[in-house]
């Protein structure tokens, strides 16, 4: 009897000290785990391309394992509070952006090696910044905290559901963060603001309501999307002038030519900030495809919506980014051609799921692969959403895609 009564108290012991096994999806939001931007399928397809040496994850692996955010002696540089003005980058913005960026380039490890350092890494840098963090302050705040919120709310919906070692307590407290030191940012009005910033606040407002599991802030997010997406980017079946985002000042049609930096010939493809630079616009893109990724997880299909919108987009752009001149109508023909790697998501919708033609979109992102990260709030999308692409298998093309032509 001593003994049964021995080996109760162990096995009682064992079990109250093993962490809480993740929390089962949310019977009242109804929201499918993990799912933002990333769902189980995708996670096993990940793991297993890098296993098996497929193109282009074996190559976005190696870049990322490379990368200072995957350092074994990454250490977290928290604030209390984050000030952020206009057109300058303090220390503090700096260190945020880069620890979510961390936080999430140890969780993708964790994914692929399964190796538990690469979680507690994760979870260590989170729990660092949930411990003290409290407000984003200054003229740049609310874009600031849309940039690093979107970020953390992959990583730490990442963990809160494919690891068992992050305590319910600390993940709540990481929720409360998001809750209050980010969400309350993305109430500003900013209709009148380039578009990039609502778009960027848009995909950032429904990863958290997902980690959440609030429904209002998921369905918030999906409103603001379906008013603003169409105010970026232009087709000719909006009329002779693009609409007009819902609140704002600009609404007659001089107006609007201002708001997008005085263009006056609007063809299918071209964004709000086609004429600022297509860095912009490429932020925009992403975002974009971040939520409408992140909505199709939860059964939403945002990209149904506005699939012609970005495929013209990612089309127009690519197509003068990669040097095809530009008509002096379009931006007096001397656009900033800037764009990042912000193409992997919406190629995998469009190209990979639906089969649509995007030859310039997929020429101009097999020159950037594999793609690592702008140091804002795109990371590794060639490693988590890299297809194939059809221009890579053309050896006379001029785009170098060494590193795609394996099966």
């Amino acid at each position: 009897m001593r003994r049964l009564i021995a080996l109760i108290a162990l096995v009682a012991g064992l079990l109250a000290a093993a962490p809480p096994p993740p929390p089962p999806d949310d019977i009242r939001s109804g929201f499918q785990h993990p799912g933002v931007l990333l769902d189980l399928d995708q996670l096993d397809a990940l793991r297993r391309g890098v296993e098996e040496g497929q193109e282009p994850q074996a190559a976005a692996y190696r870049r990322m394992k490379e990368s200072r955010y995957a350092a074994e002696d990454y250490r977290p540089h928290p604030y209390k509070t984050v000030a952020c003005p206009p057109y300058k980058n303090p220390p503090a913005c700096t260190a945020e952006r880069e620890d979510a960026i961390a936080a999430y380039t140890q969780a993708l490890l964790y994914t692929v090696t399964r190796d538990r350092a690469h979680a507690r890494r994760a979870v260590r840098i989170m729990d660092a910044w949930s411990k003290v963090m409290t407000d984003h302050i200054e003229g740049n705040s609310a874009l600031q905290a849309a940039w690093s919120g979107s970020t953390w709310a992959r990583a730490a919906e990442l963990m809160r559901h494919t690891y068992e070692g992050w305590p319910a307590a600390d993940a709540s407290r990481f929720g409360r963060m998001l809750r209050h030191a980010y969400l309350g940012e993305y109430a500003e009005e900013v209709a009148d603001y380039n578009g990039n910033w609502d778009l960027t606040m848009i995909d950032a407002t429904m990863a958290i309501g997902v980690f959440l599991d609030e429904r209002r802030v998921f369905d918030e997010a999906v409103r603001r999307f379906r008013a603003r997406v169409p105010a970026y980017f232009y087709l000719r079946a909006d009329g002779p002038v693009p609409l007009a985002p819902p609140g704002g000042k600009a609404d007659t049609p001089e107006e609007i030519r201002e708001f997008w930096f005085g263009q006056r010939t609007f063809v299918d493809g071209l964004a709000q900030e086609s004429c600022r630079n297509f860095q912009h616009v490429g932020y925009a893109l992403a975002a974009t495809a971040h939520a409408a990724e992140t909505a199709r997880h939860q059964g939403v299909d945002l990209y149904g919506e506005v699939r012609e919108r970005l495929r013209a987009t990612v089309e127009l752009h690519a197509r003068y980014q990669l040097g095809e001149p530009v008509p002096k109508a379009l931006c007096g023909g001397r656009p900033q051609l800037t764009m990042g790697p912000d193409l992997e998501v919406a190629l995998h919708h469009l190209r990979g799921r639906l089969g649509l033609s995007m030859p310039y979109g997929e020429k101009l992102a097999a020159s950037m692969r594999p793609a690592g990260t702008d140091d804002l709030f795109v990371a590794w999308e060639t490693l988590t959403h890299g297809v194939r692409l059809a221009t890579c298998t053309d050896r006379t093309d001029r785009v170098d895609c060494h590193d795609q032509r394996r099966p």
